[in-house]
């Protein structure tokens, strides 16, 4: 099983690095660039390709894998689900239908796992620490996991990472 899910990782990672070298360096630039703004936004924009319930899982997700812990920023102050949702519209548009699929799971996961919630969103942290720890070896996660690091870690240069949050977490 190990073998499984170490083979299922490398196909993610190769797979999301082919996505990645293929991008366009401005493309990524430019996303990181409008995600730090849509966070210092009063009103951030509308999103492109997510719709307003999709993103608020996503952004869930990426706080969980990113938390603001102790006062230190996350993802979610770092404006992941931005960067993810501007990566989406424009360099990594392969992977919209990944991430419908993965959203549409996740709460699938949370309507049966609590009687009465909504989705993946509205669980506890812990209940949603259980459900991503079930898809820990989906090529889904691995793709929200990687561009949770980016929007988050980016050198704030190139508009992520805002106000150093990721730099802060570590």
């Amino acid at each position: 099983d190990a073998l499984h899910n170490r083979r299922v990782f490398l196909r993610a990672a190769i797979a999301a690095s082919v996505a990645w070298t293929a991008a366009e360096v401005f493309d990524v630039e430019h996303a990181l660039a409008w995600a730090a703004e849509q966070t210092t936004a009063a009103q951030p924009a509308a999103f492109k390709v997510l719709t307003r319930a999709q993103a608020d899982v996503l952004d869930a997700l990426t706080a969980r894998l990113l938390p603001s812990v102790d006062g230190r920023p996350g993802a979610r102050e770092a404006g992941a689900i931005h960067f993810i949702d501007r990566a989406l519209a424009s360099f990594n548009a392969g992977q919209k239908q990944t991430y419908a699929d993965g959203v549409t799971d996740l709460n699938r996961r949370a309507a049966e796992k609590v009687t009465g919630r909504v989705g993946f969103a509205a669980l506890t942290a812990a209940q949603q620490d259980d459900i991503i720890r079930d898809i820990e070896s989906l090529p889904f996660f691995q793709a929200v996991r990687f561009d949770t690091i980016v929007g988050t870690f980016a050198l704030p240069t190139y508009g992520g990472n805002r106000d150093y949050a990721g730099w802060h977490l570590i």
